[in-house]
């Protein structure tokens, strides 16, 4: 498997401003800290906001076409399309993307954080949020919820949950998923320099992935995989809040994206 570099443009994503029901005053940010407990890294991040209905995987069946491709290669398109597909109200969705991630990939390092804009339309119809990233330099190891009620960030009346009105999510190690996709042996992964041809597994969607095959593994960071994630160890942070002035960032939340992708 090769790869090369993509882009991803706007995707038709359309964000409309203007009053409605459970109008927040402001624009959403939403900011994805790598917490550097670790020394892998995560792949832009994408989110949506909610009604309760978006369920993008499940815990024992196979990962969809789109999830595979955030799994093993950390590409949105597919999700952001199925998102966009799905009459969820607004459709409010996001990447969040370092724009100084190493060697020019906006990849989120250990130790920093991406944050994206979004502009809400009726917050009270979107109640829950969703969140989906590769970790890397994995085969197909992935965050993201499997419930598509686990985070609830807005209540009844649109009005932003959680202390000081910002909404915390921590990811630990325990946390993490297998896509079932790909044999975990960190050949043919992105952001490693091991090089070799990943190997189709054809399974399914499982909790507590073996990281054990990336002990030793060498990225082209000048980085070098000392040790797993044990399930106790907080590997990212996600917070959720309401920024009181429209931001220019508000439109771009899908533009300018680049990120690893592998041809079959």
């Amino acid at each position: 498997m090769s790869r090369i570099f993509t882009k991803l443009g706007m995707l038709g994503v359309t964000l409309v401003a203007g009053a409605a029901v459970g109008q927040v005053d402001g624009d959403i940010q939403v900011s994805v800290t790598n917490e550097g407990n670790s020394d892998f890294f995560l792949t832009p991040t994408w989110f949506a906001f909610q009604d309760g209905s978006f369920d993008f995987f499940d815990v024992g069946s196979p990962a969809s076409a789109s999830l595979e491709a955030i799994a093993e290669d950390g590409v949105v398109d597919g999700l952001v399309n199925d998102f966009m597909n799905s009459g969820v109200p607004g459709n409010i969705q996001g990447v969040a993307a370092n724009a100084d991630g190493f060697g020019g990939a906006p990849v989120i390092d250990p130790g920093e954080t991406a944050t994206a804009f979004v502009t809400p339309i009726n917050t009270a119809g979107y109640q829950y949020f969703s969140f989906a990233s590769m970790l890397i330099p994995t085969n197909d190891t992935f965050i993201g919820n499997d419930n598509p009620l686990a985070y609830r960030v807005f209540d009844d009346n649109g009005d932003i949950l959680g202390a000081g009105g910002v909404v915390t999510i921590q990811i630990f190690g325990a946390d993490l998923w297998d896509a079932g996709t790909e044999v975990n042996d960190g050949l043919g992964a992105p952001f490693s320099v091991a090089g070799g041809t990943a190997t189709d597994e054809f399974g399914v969607v499982t909790s507590g992935p073996d990281l054990s095959a990336y002990i030793g593994l060498d990225t082209p960071a000048g980085t070098t995989i000392l040790n797993t994630i044990d399930s106790g160890e907080l590997l990212a942070t996600i917070q959720i809040s309401i920024v009181p002035a429209p931001s220019t960032a508000a439109i771009l939340g899908l533009a300018g994206l680049g990120m690893m992708r592998r041809k079959r």
